[in-house]
Formats: structure tokens, sequence, C-alpha cells
């Protein structure tokens, strides 16, 4: 049995890989690498009865492996570069190389991946830790709970300028119902509930957006989506609209959190 642990800044996962196959898959939350590495990895254990002793390697990644020196509880741990690990997770979840993968965390990363290439395209800040700054400030909720529920009764048109506002016809391929300028009408009268499906909205344009250029860019029909921030359902709604438009297919794997943590497994 091999582990494979994805370290994020707020969120670890772990999975455990035996003859090729991801067979559990857990997560934890934590403020420091090591902590939260040695709790994810205890509860992924304990959970699941697993003997250590049957375990014959630890293959971690993400921002918080770094922090890790040596091996966890006497069993031989490797590092693997976070970029390899989502492009070899990707591939294995989908069946297929040479995809263009769109990793969604606190931040977003775009990566080409071949059998053997896996290419770092690029990426944004923009991502889950800008939905919970924004969240925090502009109506003082902090957890993705919290923004989910005000979202799922807001009304974009009080906050974002639309085609609409600005002009009585379509323009090229945008309907009159498109974004014009994020957050460029928000009325005296937007709720909470308004702004946090603005944020949403906003955060999953820009990163559909950037999906799109960078699967033209590879010439790809086609956008797999991973990280934690994959399965938002608004933001799927979001990335769904710019789908059609552009004629870019999103896939969203099942597992799709965890698909660093199994690309780590899989790897070295």
């Amino acid at each position: 049995m091999i582990i494979g642990i994805d370290i994020g800044s707020t969120i670890t996962k772990v999975v455990s890989i035996e003859n090729g196959a991801v067979v559990n898959m857990v997560k934890s939350r934590a403020t420091d690498a090591v902590t939260s590495a040695a709790g994810a990895f205890g509860k992924l254990v304990l959970e699941n009865n697993i003997d250590i002793k049957d375990i014959q390697k630890i293959n971690i990644t993400g921002v918080g492996a770094s922090r890790i020196r040596g091996n966890i509880f006497g069993i031989e741990t490797q590092k693997v570069a976070e970029f390899n690990a989502i492009g070899a997770g990707a591939m294995f979840q989908v069946g297929r190389e040479n995809i263009v993968i769109t990793n969604i965390g606190t931040g977003t990363v775009l990566i080409y991946a071949q059998k053997n290439a896996i290419t770092h395209i690029g990426g944004s800040g923009v991502g889950g830790g800008t939905i919970l700054g924004l969240a925090k400030k502009l109506i003082q909720t902090n957890t993705f709970n919290g923004i989910m529920d005000l979202a799922a009764s807001g009304d974009l048109s009080r906050v974002d300028l639309l085609l609409e506002d600005i002009m009585e016809t379509e323009l090229s391929f945008l309907g009159r119902e498109s974004t014009a300028a994020n957050f460029g009408k928000i009325l005296d009268t937007a709720k909470n509930e308004d702004i946090a499906l603005a944020i949403l909205n906003m955060v999953y344009q820009v990163i559909g957006m950037l999906s799109v250029f960078a699967a033209q860019c590879k010439g790809s029909r086609a956008v797999v989506v991973t990280g934690s921030g994959s399965d938002n359902p608004i933001g799927k709604k979001t990335l769904g609209i710019i789908s059609g438009m552009y004629g870019i297919s999103f896939e969203f794997p099942p597992g799709a959190e965890y698909t660093t943590a199994i690309g780590a497994g899989l790897s070295g």
C-alpha cells in the first residue's frame, strides 16, 4: 500500500493506493503542515483499520510538503512536485493523456499533462482564497457554507453590469444577459445574498476564461477541473455557461478534490 498526501494551506487530503487503485480518501483541516499531515494520516489509518506494517511508502506534495523533514512515523517518505502530482492524478482519473487541467484551490493552477511531460502553463491568484477574503470583508461571512447559503438566493443583476444594461442588442456571440463588468452596477439595495453570488460568479468567470484560453492554446476542446473548488455547484453553473459560449467542455472527474493526493501516491 502507498499513501499519497496533499498538504494544502488549509486542508490536507490523503489517499491509500493498492495495486494501482484508489482505496480510501479522507481529508482534515489544520493550521500548520506537520499537524495537518499527521492528523490526516492518522484519520486515514484509524477510520479504515489500516495496519501500519502494510504501508510501503508515503508520497507527499502540496505547499506544506517542504515543511516535512524526514520520514513520517518511520515510514519511507518521498516528496513529489505538486504540478507533477496534479498532472498524474488527473490523467489517472480521466483515463487519458494530453489534457488541460485547471486545479482550483486557494488560487488556480493551469497544467498541460502528457505521458512523459507535465507542463505548468500558468495560473492565477484568483481562487477559493479570493472568495473567502472578499466575503469576509464585504458580507462578514468567512465560511464556504455560509457563502453558498447566501448565494443560493442572490440576484446578479443587482451587482454586475450586464450587456442589457448598456446596449439593446447582442454583442458578437454574447447574449444580453452576459456580464459587461463584475460589480460594475452594485445597487444600494443589493443584499448580502446578491454580493455572495457575484463574488462566486466573478471568481469562476475568471477561472473559466483562463481555462478556455489555455485549452485553445493547446488545441484542446476540453478542460479537466480538479481541486477543492471543483465541486462548487454555483461555480459549475458559471463554467457551464462559459462552455456553451466557447465550445470548450469542462470535465469534473469523481473525487476531483483528491486529484493531487492521488497523483502523489502514483508517483515515484
